[in-house]
Parts: C-alpha cells; structure tokens; sequence
C-alpha cells in the first residue's frame, strides 16, 4: 500500500466526515450516514452466532520446533487454514509487557483532545485522503455507509520508509514502543509463512516470503471503536477480507467485537486472553496459495456501554510485484489457476473501491472453471 495514494476532497464536505470519538460524544443517535440498510439489520440482528467450536489455537514454539510436536502443530495449524482462514497464536514470543504498554500508549494517544491528533491527520490540508495517518477510511460516495471506528495507519516496514511525522509524539513512548512490536511481530510472521511453505510442500520454506520483493510493506493500523448508542444499526468495520498476505492482531482483551462468515452464519470471535495474538489469512495468499488457504470475510460489531481497541499488522507485497498463483503449486500438481495475475498497485486500488461498495476485489480475479 502506498502511502503517497491520494483522493482529492476538492470542496466535498460529505467526504471529509467527523472521527467518530467526537461524533460519539456529541450525538443521542448516530447519523443516518452510519446505519445499515433495513435488509442486513433484519437478516441476524448483528449479533452473531456462538463459535460451533473454540478458535484454533496453535502453539507457535511447538510449531517452529524440530521435534514430533512441530507435526502436530502443523496438522492443526493445516486444519485451522483450511477451516476458518486464522488462528490464534499462543507462545509466541513476544512479551505480553511490550503489548500492554503498546496498546496503553495507543489508548492515550486516542484520548488526547481532538486538536492534538489532528496534527497528525490523514487529510493533507484537510482536503486530500492518505493512507497513513489519524482519520477515517476513505469515503468514495455520498451514499457509502460508513463504519463507526476511527484508525490511526501507520507504515511501519521497510523501515527507511517510515514517515514520522505522522507517528504521535506523545505519549514520548509510543514510537520506540511500536519500533519494538514491529521487530518482534516480523520474527513471527516469518515463522509463520515458512510453516505455510512446508504445508504447501513447497520447495523452499522463503518461498512465500519471497513473493514480498524488495519493498515489501508493513502497516501498522490501530483501530479505536467508540462505544455506539445503537449497536443493532451500526457497524464498527464492514464486511471484508484483508487485503494483505498476511495480520497479526492484537485484540482487546476484554470486549469483543470481531465476527467471522463462513457459510452463510457470522460467528462472534471470543475476547483472546494472555496476549495470544489472532492470525488472520490475507487474500493476497489465498491467490498465492491458488485458493488452498483462504482469506476470511470478517467485521465487527458496536458495543453500547464500551469503546474497544485493536491492533493488526498487516503485510503486503512490493507495490510493483505481481500477485499470482506460486507457479510450483500449479504445474506438477496439474491444478489449473484458479485466480488472474495482477500487479499489488492495482490490488490495492480496486480494494478500496470494491471495500466502500461493501463488495469483494478478489471476486472480480477469479477464473471460472
């Protein structure tokens, strides 16, 4: 993702709407702009099913292990892709003190007055969306539904990218902590990816890492959800699959909020305790995969009586680098494509297009059988 991809507001006031933590504080009933349409309102109340099972949870030190627990491990981790799209993942290494100072860091950040955060907008002079920054999502059209949510997006990796003036000054420990999360979650995401390779059977464990390039990113997105005078009409992010390789999310530890579709139902995904973190398949690797892992349709919901807070790390591939089915998972197998090339700048435009219509960008690559 580009964090020089710009929209012009002109003088569009619909496209440049309040963040959501003043709308919330000032608002009896939100705005008709946040309501769904009667027919998704009606179709399950947004209140979700009960999971039929307990999230897979996956040992990662027995994982990347070289003893009999790896296979283990790895046959569950097999059945959660193959099932659900994620996972959790528990021993992983990263001290749940790095994450607790992180995510109260980020808490003070978004509890700061509107002014002090505004010098770190998203909007350059107010009038153009980008990527990075404190704000919204982008708002395409006057009749988008919008999500009750606030984010601040950061790039994080390569490192000599990163654009520190939109990273908060304060609290003075927020960027020497995000430095240090990002360093701990690439050494798991790697670990993770190689266990994928040798679940594919694939020559080399690097080879999904390998289809990052040179400039492979790294997003950091904190997503803050006010609490939602009317949880039954409105969503804190619409439905969607991530447009990314792979996410690590650090999730609130004690509200819940994230659901997950699979065959029609959307399940609530429980509040993860211990500082487990939820690791989510990205459709950039369910093309990579040729649809043998898949990326999850998710969103999440509102609470009345509490704000929430989350952190994903998403990672994406060189904006140049073309995404396409590993040629090793095709040819010898004798499994045709199942989905079209297409170059990481383009995924990303079409995603955030086909995202405001509430639609699927990898719908539209799929090739019919």
């Amino acid at each position: 993702m580009n964090p020089k991809n710009t929209n012009t507001m002109a003088d569009e006031p619909w496209r440049m709407p309040s963040t959501v933590q003043e709308l919330a504080a000032n608002v009896q009933e939100p705005p008709s702009r946040y309501l769904l349409p009667e027919e998704e309102r009606l179709s399950d109340q947004l209140a979700g099913a009960e999971m039929p099972e307990a999230v897979p949870t996956i040992d990662l030190r027995r994982l990347l292990a070289s003893d009999d627990g790896a296979g283990e491990e790895a046959a569950k981790l097999r059945s959660a892709l193959q099932s659900w799209g994620f996972f959790l993942a528990t021993d992983h290494g990263i001290e749940a003190s790095l994450m607790d100072a992180l995510i109260a860091a980020s808490r003070e950040f978004f509890r700061k007055p509107l002014e002090e955060k505004q010098a770190y907008s998203n909007l350059i002079e107010g009038k153009q969306w980008q990527l990075e920054g404190y704000g919204n999502d982008p708002v395409k059209s006057q009749d988008q539904i919008l999500d009750w949510s606030d984010r601040l997006h950061l790039r994080v990796e390569p490192e000599d990218e990163r654009n520190l003036d939109r990273w908060p000054g304060h609290p003075e420990s927020f960027r020497g902590l995000l430095h240090e999360y990002t360093l701990s979650c690439k050494r798991v995401k790697d670990g993770i990816l190689r266990a994928m390779a040798r679940l594919l059977e694939l020559d080399d464990d690097d080879r999904i890492l390998d289809q990052f390039g040179d400039k492979g990113s790294t997003y950091a997105r904190f997503n803050y959800y006010p609490a939602c005078p009317r949880p039954d009409l409105v969503l804190g992010i619409r439905p969607h699959s991530d447009i990314c390789v792979l996410t690590l999310l650090l999730m609130d530890e004690h509200v819940a909020g994230l659901q997950v579709l699979r065959d029609g139902t959307w399940y609530g995904v429980p509040a993860a305790r211990n500082r487990a973190l939820l690791i989510n398949v990205g459709v950039s690797l369910e093309i990579m995969s040729n649809g043998i892992f898949r990326g999850p349709v998710h969103r999440v919901v509102t609470n009345s009586e509490k704000e929430r807070m989350s952190l994903a790390m998403f990672y994406s591939a060189d904006l140049e680098k073309e995404i396409e089915p590993i040629a090793e998972l095709l040819g010898e197998k004798q499994q045709p494509a199942r989905y079209r090339r297409i170059k990481c700048r383009d995924f990303v435009a079409a995603h955030y297009e086909y995202f405001s219509k509430r639609e699927r960008v990898i719908e539209s690559l799929k090739i019919q059988g």
